[in-house]
Order: structure tokens, then C-alpha cells, then sequence
């Protein structure tokens, strides 16, 4: 009862962000914010630390209830802030986010992996969790590289016998490399996308 419950909420919650982020790219479109970056850069520093910090909640948010790829999110840092302050944004947010991730299934137990989670994926990657120092090597090479399912796996985390500090050292110290390379990557394309678009 209380996991379908909580798979409702999720699927609600997810729902609602994404018609709020339709909507305020529909906002951007015919505010002509999308015509360059330094346009949207010059748009969100009105705002002022505000923008930060509902960047940084924004990040936090979405690794706690993932709903897009965290590519994509780490893209709209360095669109919004630039290469640098985009970088730090991200970092912040995401390592808040899966802090917060990691305290929630510590608390909840694995029943909050398949509430949240496919069963495929739990499947594919609970086997890691049977030996606990095999576990912790592969969570922190995981962690480091941008294709992993961070999201998840700072869940999954939270629901074996890792502690608090060497979860939080392996976040700090692995997530820069992968916020970084996708950051760097996607920020290529996309400014070389955006051209032909216009």
C-alpha cells in the first residue's frame, strides 16, 4: 500500500515537473530567450543568487525524483551560468541531491528502490551489493563516469552497509570528473546544434 502510494506521488510529482518545464521552455521560446546563450545568461543573472539557488534546489530535486537524464540538467547549468559557475551549480545541486538520496533509502529500505525504480535495473545492478568491499570499488568507478545510473545507484547505496563518510567522499571526490564531461561534451553539441536550428 504505502510503495504504491509512493509510486503515485513520484509519477505526480514527475508529471508536474515536466509540464512546468514545458511551459517555461514554451516562456523562452517567445521570449526569443533562446536566440543565444549570452541572451538566457543575461535573462537568469536579473534574477540575481536567486536563479542559483533554484538551480541548485532544481538539481537536488531531480536526482531526488529523477526525471530527465542528468546530462541534459548539467547542459542547462552551463547554458544558464557559464563553464564555471554552471560546473559549481551542478556540483552543488547534485551532490546535495544524492546526499538526499542516500538518507532516504537508508531510511526506507529497498522497498523505496521499486518504487521509484524498474525492476530490470534493480536486477541488473543489486548483484554488486553481495560482496560490500566489491560494492564500494565499483560504486566509486560508477560514480566517476558519466554514463552510470548515478541516480540509482546513490539508492541503492543507501540500503547496503556503506557508511555515511565513504559515501560522501566517494560523491565529492568522483562526481566532478563525470558533472565535467558532460558538462564539456553536451555544451559542444549543442552549440553546434543551435546554429543550424537558427
Amino acid at each position: 500500500m504505502q510503495m504504491n502510494i509512493a509510486k503515485n506521488s513520484i509519477r505526480i510529482v514527475s508529471g508536474l515537473s515536466l509540464i512546468i518545464c514545458i511551459v517555461l521552455s514554451v516562456y523562452a521560446f517567445h521570449n526569443h530567450l533562446f536566440t543565444s546563450q549570452e541572451v538566457l545568461q543575461a535573462y537568469i543573472a536579473g534574477f540575481g543568487m536567486m536563479g542559483a539557488l533554484v538551480f541548485i534546489a532544481f538539481q537536488a530535486v531531480q536526482v531526488v525524483i529523477p526525471i530527465f537524464p542528468g546530462g541534459i540538467s548539467c547542459l542547462g547549468g552551463v547554458l544558464l551560468f557559464g563553464p564555471w559557475a554552471g560546473f559549481f551549480y551542478n556540483y552543488i545541486g547534485i551532490c546535495v541531491g544524492s546526499l538526499v538520496a542516500f538518507a532516504i533509502a537508508r531510511n526506507c529500505g529497498k522497498p523505496i528502490l521499486y518504487a521509484i525504480f524498474n525492476d530490470k535495473m534493480i536486477a541488473k545492478y543489486e548483484a554488486w551489493t553481495g560482496n560490500q568491499s566489491k560494492f564500494v570499488r565499483w560504486f566509486a568507478i560508477a560514480i566517476f563516469l558519466p554514463v552510470a545510473p548515478d541516480d540509482f545507484l546513490c539508492y541503492l547505496a543507501g540500503t547496503t552497509q556503506m557508511g555515511w563518510q565513504k559515501f560522501t567522499v566517494i560523491i565529492l571526490l568522483g562526481k566532478p570528473a563525470a558533472i565535467a564531461l558532460y558538462s564539456l561534451g553536451l555544451s559542444v553539441i549543442f552549440q553546434h546544434i543551435v546554429p543550424l536550428v537558427h
